[in-house]
């Protein structure tokens, strides 16, 4: 089981909630020094994750959780609800970058992941997140890339092109029934004059 299958199970599961994902990171430092993804040398790993409550109405929350060194165990952290969120910043919208801020009403969070892939991903569903559940007081997201301000894009595009297709078939249909209607208009017509054809031809 990966880990985060395993925090997903650990931390939300029993409080009837289900992860909608989670990054590993590391706090980053005036001094550059290389992740480890294996977390050896380090006394913690850290994941912030996302969450939503599975009853109504449901309730967005971004969570810091913890493994200790030795440990198989995940434990939850600090939790803020998803409206105490004011700004997520890439850093850099102009190259993958693994850094990141996350700005809260009453904590400032500056972030490493381990792969500016895995922050692509996560800043993706958070955006996603944001705007679906969020109404008014949505966090404002800077320096990111568009492709991450376009974590649901994919999927706006996908529909688009199915409702396309879709309109596209529908007026191919229409057309089609304008051409039958024609073709039995000129039938009837072809029909009728047949027939006048052959009374005149009768009574000659």
């Amino acid at each position: 089981m990966s880990a985060k299958s395993a925090i997903s199970k650990e931390i939300f599961a029993p409080h009837d909630e289900r992860m909608l994902g989670a990054v590993q990171v590391k706090r980053r430092t005036k001094k550059k020094i290389p992740f480890l993804a294996t977390g050896g040398q380090g006394e913690y790993l850290t994941y912030i994750c996302l969450s939503v409550t599975n009853k109504k109405p449901a309730q967005a929350s971004i969570t810091k959780v913890k493994q200790f060194e030795g440990s198989t165990s995940f434990v939850k952290r600090t939790q803020w609800m998803l409206e105490q969120l004011r700004q997520v910043n890439g850093i850099d919208p102009n190259r993958d970058s693994p850094e990141f801020d996350l700005l809260f009403e009453n904590a400032f969070d500056q972030w490493v992941a381990s792969t500016a892939s895995e922050k692509c991903t996560f800043f993706q569903v958070l955006h996603h997140t944001c705007q679906r559940y969020l109404t008014d007081k949505k966090p404002e997201f800077i320096n990111c890339q568009s492709k991450i301000m376009g974590g649901n894009s994919i999927l706006h595009s996908a529909a688009d092109s199915v409702t396309s297709a879709v309109q596209k078939a529908s007026q191919a249909l229409n057309e089609r029934g304008e051409r039958l209607g024609r073709a039995e208009e000129k039938t009837e017509e072809l029909k009728n004059s047949a027939q006048q054809f052959a009374e005149t031809a009768h009574k000659v």
